[in-house]
């Protein structure tokens, strides 16, 4: 289950403005990590198998940084901007373990806006709690109500 600060759709690049931010809550579960194994062929037992899990730094099983990571694009896609957005780039580092159960917080705010050529700059991180487990920079196409 997914919790949203707003509704999905779009906000176009003559709406948006530095400092906006949207993000999602989510709960990794059990199955999401099986299902993501599957979808991406990423079979690593540090993820799926507890007892191997147990003799890594990790001390049990972890969620694909991956899939943490597709909760940014969730909010990007979906929110800030939203339909209609271009994915150009991101970065990424990974901070922290995600395990199942851990409740994540995508965030996703507004850097700086390139309306010429509608680029825009986004700060992303992902956070259990107070941890930030993830961090990097999108740069996105945003759309713009002149051309929908």
């Amino acid at each position: 289950m997914m919790l949203d600060n707003l509704p999905r759709g779009t906000i176009v690049i003559e709406d948006l403005e530095v400092g906006m931010m949207r993000y999602l809550q989510k709960v990794v579960t059990d199955e999401d990590i099986e299902m993501f194994a599957q979808v991406s062929t990423d079979r690593n037992p540090v993820h799926l198998d507890e007892a191997y899990a147990q003799d890594t730094i990790f001390e049990g099983r972890i969620a694909h940084g991956m899939l943490t990571a597709g909760l940014i694009s969730a909010v990007i896609g979906e929110q800030l901007p939203g339909h209609g957005t271009v994915y150009l780039g991101q970065t990424l580092k990974f901070m922290a373990p995600v395990r199942p159960g851990d409740l994540v917080r995508a965030e996703v705010a507004v850097e700086a806006i390139d309306h010429a050529k509608r680029r825009v700059t986004l700060a992303t991180r992902c956070l259990v709690g107070d941890t930030v487990v993830l961090k990097g920079e999108a740069v996105v196409l945003a759309p713009s109500r002149k051309f929908d």
